[in-house]
């Protein structure tokens, strides 16, 4: 259930995470907060003090799994989730190709 924000304001989250650790940052934001505004006030280095402040606002960014392509001029609505993506490791494609060369070996 979504809380219910003070008028002309939005309750909002920014989700990150890495393998061994999570973390949903809950906000209230005034309307027409963007998803970069967002994750600027979730102060999400805080929480991960190992990643710069520049990783977190360079990076891709979602709302309900869904890729944001201009998160400065992306303005929220009630109840979002920023969701704040990490780069993959390998791509999926590489490593899929890999796994079958090693099973056919087999």
């Amino acid at each position: 259930m979504v809380a219910e924000a003070p008028a002309n304001s939005l309750f909002v989250e920014v989700a990150f995470a890495l393998p061994h650790k999570q973390r949903i940052v809950a906000l209230t934001v005034p309307e027409g907060t963007t998803a970069l505004e967002a994750v600027e006030k979730a102060d999400l280095p805080r929480f991960f003090p190992d990643l710069s402040a520049e990783s977190f606002l360079q990076a891709t960014l979602g709302v309900f799994g869904k890729v944001i392509r201009e998160p400065s001029a992306h303005p929220l609505r009630q109840g979002d989730r920023v969701e704040v993506y990490r780069p993959l490791a390998v791509d999926p494609k590489v490593a899929r190709l890999a796994r079958a060369k090693r099973q056919a070996e087999r």
